[in-house]
């Protein structure tokens, strides 16, 4: 049994199950979830899970706060829920499905100019 397998437990149940995932995968200190609803989370129960230290949404992820733990916490979750992890490529790819076509658009801008800044710094 793991350290966190109860959490991980009680967080596949309350983002809405197995179904409920598109992708999944973990950065640094958040676990990424690209989820077919979003609506079906219950970011109260998930925010009073004892690892959980908060949620948001961003381009179209919901991301949990786990912390410096998330690596074990996250294999905690893939053993629990079942679901094979994805990179973190894949998982920006699928939750372009959850954004808005302007959330599209300025992430395609944002790719474009991103990689001219250094030579704009330095021409400056």
């Amino acid at each position: 049994m793991g350290k966190f397998e109860k959490d991980a437990n009680d967080l596949l149940e309350y983002v809405g199950g197995k179904e409920n995932i598109t992708a999944v995968s973990h950065c640094v200190t958040r676990m990424r979830f690209v989820l077919v609803d979003p609506k079906q989370a219950n970011i109260k129960k998930i925010e009073n899970i004892p690892s959980a230290k908060g949620t948001f949404t961003q381009s179209g992820q919901f991301q949990v706060i786990i912390g410096n733990d998330v690596q074990d916490f996250y294999n905690d979750f893939v053993k629990v829920s079942g679901i094979e992890g994805v990179s973190k490529d894949a998982a920006k790819a699928a939750s372009k499905s959850n954004q808005t076509w302007i959330q599209r658009l300025m992430g395609n801008l944002g790719e474009i100019f991103a990689p001219l800044i250094p030579a704009l710094i330095c021409g400056g």
